[in-house]
């Protein structure tokens, strides 16, 4: 293949390739290769995608996911009008209806872990980051309703695995979408295949013209500030809260096994690591 790189008969861009299937190749591809290049001047570094994901899910499955997202944010509005109001409140109703709930947060769960094939109407990709948010909002702006400290910290810790669960799905989702937006804008065509690409700079993982990231300091922020209110709130009572506390840590510390572990297996399976 490199020999034939760039060669004067061989356009760039062959007619028989479909815009859209220059784009969803793009980005759906989850492993990019690199290869030797018989040009280094004008072609430094020659990449083509080696594996996409499977297809996408049925346009229905894209429309439960947005009426689920814009029912979970209608949700927290009122729930936030009603606590500004002091109106009458709904403690056990809405810590099930709340995104972070046990209700809401396994399907938020699903649906990151399972997000590159949603992606018919809509890609995840672009509502992905607002759902991480919804997240984070909910969150820092309703505290668990517990009776004891134990549920209080068994809630939040679980809340906080979900966060960070969360937010490696997304990035599991975002990474290759980013790096096949950099790898279509910023290369040029080599006319090989319909993914292969000439490229001046290395082609990095979630690309060099997006930063945003769902692993981010602002998540981290986030968990810090749920493990500090769960050290008020055990601290406030000095009855039992060393070993409250010590159960609260290590089940923290299990979650935080449990993303290190999932970090692992996806980024092994995503092909994050471009070669």
């Amino acid at each position: 293949m490199s020999g034939q790189l760039l060669s004067p008969e061989k356009p760039a861009f062959q007619p028989e390739w479909a815009l859209e299937n220059v784009r969803m190749t793009f980005f759906k591809c989850v492993r990019w290769q690199v290869e030797e290049t018989m040009d280094p001047i004008n072609c430094p570094y020659h990449y083509f995608c080696d594996s996409t994901y499977p297809g996408n899910y049925p346009p229905v499955v894209d429309i439960l996911l947005l009426l689920f997202a814009t029912a979970s944010y209608l949700g927290i509005l009122v729930f936030t009008a009603m606590e500004i109001s002091g109106g009458r409140s709904f403690h056990q109703t809405r810590r099930y209806l709340l995104p972070t709930g046990p209700v809401s947060l396994p399907v938020i769960l699903l649906a990151l872990a399972k997000g590159r094939r949603i992606n018919t109407i809509f890609s995840l990709s672009s509502v992905g980051p607002a759902i991480l948010q919804l997240l984070h909002i909910s969150a820092l702006a309703f505290d668990t309703e517990a009776d004891s400290d134990i549920k209080y910290a068994f809630f939040e810790a679980s809340t906080i695995s979900g966060i960070l669960h969360a937010s490696l799905y997304l990035d599991s989702v975002i990474l290759p979408y980013y790096t096949g937006f950099d790898a279509l804008v910023s290369s040029t065509f080599s006319g090989e295949c319909i993914s292969c690409v000439c490229r001046k700079e290395v082609l990095v993982v979630g690309g060099m013209l997006v930063s945003y990231r769902g692993w981010s300091a602002t998540t981290f922020l986030v968990v810090g500030t749920l493990c500090l209110r769960i050290i008020c709130r055990l601290t406030a009572d000095d009855k039992g809260k060393t070993t409250i506390f010590i159960k609260c840590v290590h089940s923290l510390g299990d979650g935080i096994q449990g993303v290190k572990r999932d970090a692992a297996m996806i980024y092994h399976k995503t092909g994050c690591s471009y070669m």
